[in-house]
């Protein structure tokens, strides 16, 4: 491996993301974890009658002291640690529970503060097994004990390290990066035996600096919904504008302040009926932090917002941060981070900064979402042709044929064989439009001005054929969605982000990429020297380069469906 390879300190969703304030540090592989042996662990040896018991626990991948007590997708795993240990116990010494058992409990019993269900990993009854465990246990007690812990240990491990659903199992294309995480091995090496387990634990965790500043807001929005009031704001039917009343101005202005987009010693009027001053500044605040053009007005949009129960806000979060987990913890080089829901693309600097972001239009509104995945961009191509795909040709450039001949030329399109050779850009005959139909012939935009893909194109290959590019709209930047593609990702103002990926090439500086763009040369190919990963992510919840947390609408449906995943409950799809 000649290039160093950094770690990923990030958007995430995905803000996503999603998204800001990832960090790169040096990254290591698994078997670094393991670079040192910890010293062997001695439990306690059980008797001869009982090592069967502990074998049919193991062996059946079954404990019936567990709230999920099928444990069979980790038995392999669990048959190797006490494997390893010659089948005694690993976290009972002398009668006694262990130091890092203790502290491996304490994590099971506060995974709510992961963003995780601690019940899950029996965090309710770690309690009761304690007290048992100190009024003279029998072996069978220790041993469910011993591997009650051992299971709900490697669920809570896998969990905080690569999430609890697979996102393969949502058809997103991301990976871990290699192998899992051997479970036993790392118990044994590197927890068993150690001054603080929780420490080694919490190693596992994501280290993007994003997942750690969102994961450090859930309390402080657990503790905004314990604090908020139940009712609901006044809605509207018409649009309340500064200096206009409005009858929840002095409810408004109490939200506002508890959930900080009032600053605390703001002095408000509790006897307030007119909308204005710092409920204006704050309403602003709101919108911008949800995605809303921030106008000030009390719209029917911003009212919905402000009547979203902060749970809704709260599972946001949980969600996002199982995204987090699904990432790569390393990148061989600093990435581009496109976070789908908060319309947004980052590149990132090696210390985990953000060099730049850039606004972006998405797919849905065409009925194509973009994907969600981790590629390589390899080249860009300056002044492109539009290729357009067999659908978009199919169900959209033969009706517009059918209906004015001349549509082609209208638009700057022509027509080509499967070679590129030119069949016509001008009027479509009857044979060429059958051609076209049944695609042995294909359509394409001319490079300029007017191509839909605008003067650049930023490509990583990948089965959807998605990529980055310019366009020829780009007034529609202003809208607050912006889902208008047909997957594809228009970028704004894209030279800037063109310029950092070719910042590796020699004598590619911003001022070429401009000259390049507006020049004569026409589908002009640039490989990359140094490859540079781009992950497209999903994160209705994130925490922007201002420190502020931002929530964004589930577009494409897809908290609701890892919602349903996860309420469903173990076993998950690991």
């Amino acid at each position: 491996m000649g290039n160093p390879v950094y770690r990923q300190q990030w958007m995430i969703f995905l803000t996503s993301v999603v998204v800001a304030g990832m960090s790169v540090a040096t990254g290591e592989t698994f078997p670094a974890f393991f670079a040192e042996q910890q010293p062997a662990v001695v439990g306690q040896t059980l008797s001869a009658s009982a090592v069967p018991a502990l074998h049919g626990i193991v062996d059946s991948g079954r404990n019936a002291d567990l709230r999920w007590p099928d444990f069979t997708p980790y038995k392999t795993e669990v048959a190797k640690l006490y494997e390893a240990s010659g089948y005694s116990l690993l976290w009972v010494q002398n009668l006694r529970v262990r130091p890092q058992a203790l502290a491996i409990i304490g994590l099971l019993q506060n995974a709510n503060a992961k963003g995780l269900d601690a019940e899950d990993y029996d965090g309710s009854r770690w309690q009761g097994r304690l007290l048992k465990l100190e009024r003279k246990p029998s072996e069978p007690d220790l041993i469910s004990f011993d591997t009650a812990l051992t299971v709900s240990a490697m669920r809570y491990i896998r969990a905080i390290h690569c999430g609890r659903v697979n996102p393969k199992e949502f058809k997103f294309q991301l990976d871990m990066g290699g192998e899992p995480l051997p479970l036993a091995e790392f118990i044994q090496t590197q927890v068993l035996n150690a001054s603080d387990a929780a420490a080694e634990i919490q190693k596992l965790e994501p280290p993007f600096l994003g997942y750690r500043k969102l994961l450090a807001l859930l309390p402080v929005y657990e503790g905004y919904a314990n604090r908020a009031e139940g009712e609901k704001f006044p809605t509207v039917t018409k649009t309340v504008r500064p200096g206009q009343p409005y009858a929840g101005v002095v409810q408004l202005g109490r939200f506002l302040q508890l959930i900080g987009d009032i600053p605390a010693g703001v002095q408000l009027d509790p006897n307030a009926t007119i909308y204005q001053g710092a409920l204006v500044d704050g309403v602003k605040h709101y919108q911008d932090r949800h995605g809303e053009t921030p106008s000030g007005n009390l719209d029917a949009r911003t009212i919905n917002e402000l009547n979203t129960p902060p749970a809704v806000r709260i599972r946001q979060i949980k969600l996002t941060l199982e995204r987090w987990r699904w990432l790569p913890h390393s990148f061989s080089q600093p990435p581009v981070v496109v976070n789908l829901p908060e319309y947004r693309a980052r590149a990132m600097n090696p210390d985990g900064t953000v060099a730049f972001y850039k606004n972006v239009i998405i797919g849905k509104a065409y009925g194509h979402k973009s994907p969600i995945f981790e590629k390589e961009i390899q080249y860009v191509v300056f002044r492109p042709y539009w290729e357009v795909t067999p659908s978009i040709q199919r169900n959209e450039i033969v009706p517009h044929i059918q209906k004015d001949p001349t549509y082609i030329a209208k638009h700057n399109f022509e027509v080509v064989t499967p070679q590129g050779e030119v069949v016509t850009d001008n009027q479509v005959s009857p044979e060429v439009l059958e051609g076209i139909r049944s695609l042995h012939l294909m359509v394409r935009q001319k490079p300029g001005d007017t191509n839909s893909l605008g003067l650049v194109k930023i490509i990583f290959p990948n089965p959807d054929n998605v990529y980055l590019h310019g366009t020829d709209a780009p007034e529609l930047f202003t809208q607050d969605v912006r889902d208008f593609s047909h997957g594809c990702i228009r970028v704004q103002k894209p030279e800037d982000l063109v310029a950092w990926v070719l910042r590796n090439n020699p004598g590619w500086d911003l001022e070429r990429v401009k000259a390049t763009m507006n020049g004569d040369k026409n589908n002009l190919q640039v490989n990359l020297t140094t490859r540079i990963p781009v992950l497209i992510v999903y994160g209705t919840a994130t925490v922007n380069e201002e420190n502020q947390i931002r929530f964004f609408d589930d577009i494409y449906g897809y908290d609701a469906e890892l919602d349903k995943a996860l309420v469903a409950g173990y076993p998950y799809a690991w």
